[in-house]
């Protein structure tokens, strides 16, 4: 497999407190899918898991190269464990649409957290 793309972020926790203070279920539903929101309620450490999510969603964006525009929804990448624990992204709609038509065949994701950020990496596999 060759690499053709690589997206990166970095969120603060912070960042995702406040935006769950100020919009709530509108903020989780806009962002994460249902499965994502369930994953993040079993957490040990609710905030630091969307955080997470919500940094791999952006790095999945960046290595895409279009931003948030064109149709995409924040729920058209979700991002879900293997059974080993193994973050992995999962697209559909508008972004998956794109993401064939460049190429990008498989995108492998790293999550890691600190105790006040999480930073995620994506890479886009072709071959």
């Amino acid at each position: 497999m060759k690499i053709i793309a690589h997206g990166i972020d970095l969120v603060d926790f912070e960042r995702i407190e406040q935006m769950l203070e100020r919009h709530s279920d509108r903020f989780l539903d806009r962002v994460f899918t249902p499965r994502e929101q369930a994953d993040a309620a079993a957490a040990k450490n609710r905030i630091e898991k969307l955080a997470g999510r919500f940094a791999a969603k952006e790095a999945v964006m960046k290595l895409v190269g279009t931003g948030w525009r064109d149709g995409i929804a924040w729920t058209d990448i979700e991002v879900i464990n293997s059974a080993l624990g193994q973050p992995q992204v999962v697209l559909s709609g508008r972004i998956k649409e794109i993401a064939e038509a460049n190429g990008i065949e498989q995108v492998t994701l790293s999550i890691t957290h600190t105790s006040n950020f999480a930073i995620a990496s994506a890479v886009a596999l072709q071959g």
